[in-house]
């Protein structure tokens, strides 16, 4: 098994495998179980040598606690041992670049050599709450969006170890983002269109498509950005990998069962719905969906990775091979039932734990 947080590229036909988590809320858990639960999918993570961790940004929805990348990502840092922890990823236009580039500054202070700081250009949230982000209290530029590529630019300047000179009435007043700093996070551009392929391209970064969210694109931006790379101080090559949700279990029936809340509340978004903290695998089995949602559900359906463990484990390498990445990030997707503890995700761990014992029995079987 190759080191968690080992860099290089894997040349084995089986892909690394990384962990996206939202840190779902179940309607039987509070905010504080559904932390509770992430730290210890976490440590399932580290323990069976997953590459990376990060974490989302997402406001105001009632079933993801994973609203403070910088927060969770301490918390997960401090909880385990190896493993790379990112944010996947900090919404930049919410943020004031310089606030970003202090937290991951201090994050990698703490950890180094352990973080990530994957930055995105959606709100990662409804317009009423991304407006509260911005501007109700102080809040940042009303063109944050159309700036995003200097604040880019900005934050990997501002968590240089040397720090940045700014000019300020003719005079330089040197800023940095943290005191006597050795090293810096890499910076990650995050996107599910062209765009942040070809800023990722463009500014020589390394680069990760939303294949998870999206799902239509993903072959055409990874392509974008290959062919538009340029090197830079930061990558000499293009680096990228793929995001997938998935839920794993001893049989393909079971893995479908605890698939189905997420798959409720993806149709639900997707739809206009009433949100709602996470559906039990019971409720959802009770749900009864009109004929066009049912569709709905059943098209995202074909592009999860739901099965047992040696189909899910040849469907990631067959994704790995197919967008051409030594990477793969799965974003745990399975349920709980009723009367779980509330303060673990057992079929979550499970998942990580089924996929990454298959993943490995097929990379040992193939050398």
């Amino acid at each position: 098994m190759s080191h968690p947080a080992d860099e290089a590229a894997d040349d084995r036909t089986f892909p690394a495998l990384s962990v996206l988590d939202l840190v779902p809320v179940r309607g039987d858990q509070t905010s504080g179980d559904a932390i509770a639960a992430t730290l210890a999918l976490a440590r399932t993570a580290d323990r069976l040598g997953y590459r990376r961790y990060w974490l989302a940004e997402h406001h105001n929805m009632p079933a993801v606690a994973a609203t403070n990348p910088p927060v969770l990502v301490a918390l997960v840092a401090g909880a385990t041992e190896r493993i790379r922890v990112g944010s996947g990823g900090v919404m930049l236009p919410n943020h004031a670049p310089l606030v970003v580039a202090e937290q991951f500054a201090l994050l990698e202070a703490a950890h180094p050599g352990r973080i990530d700081l994957g930055l995105g250009r959606a709100p990662g949230t409804d317009p009423v709450t991304r407006y509260a982000l911005r501007h109700g209290a102080g809040g940042v530029d009303d063109d944050a969006v159309n700036r995003f590529p200097e604040y880019v630019d900005n934050i990997v300047a501002m968590m240089d170890t040397a720090g940045v000179g700014l000019d300020v009435g003719g005079r330089v007043h040197e800023l940095r983002a943290t005191p006597r700093a050795t090293s810096r996070p890499p910076v990650w551009l995050l996107g599910s269109s062209d765009y942040s392929a070809r800023l990722a391209a463009a500014k020589g970064l390394p680069y990760v498509f939303a294949h998870h969210f999206s799902g239509q694109g993903t072959a055409e931006a990874l392509a974008l950005y290959r062919d538009q790379f340029r090197p830079s101080p930061e990558l000499a090559e293009p680096r990228t990998f793929l995001t997938v949700n998935a839920a794993v279990a001893e049989t393909a029936g079971e893995a479908e069962r605890l698939a189905l809340p997420q798959l409720h509340a993806m149709v639900a978004l997707r739809t206009g719905g009433p949100l709602r903290p996470q559906l039990l695998v019971e409720e959802a089995e009770a749900v009864s969906l009109p004929p066009e949602h049912q569709g709905l559900l059943d098209a995202m359906r074909r592009r999860w990775v739901i099965g047992d463990p040696e189909t899910a484990a040849a469907e990631v390498a067959r994704l790995a091979a197919t967008y051409r990445v030594d990477e793969v990030m799965v974003h745990p997707v399975a349920g709980a039932y009723d009367e779980e503890p509330v303060r673990r995700s057992r079929s979550r761990e499970n998942s990580l734990s089924l996929l990454a014992g298959a993943v490995h029995a097929g990379a040992r079987a193939r050398a």
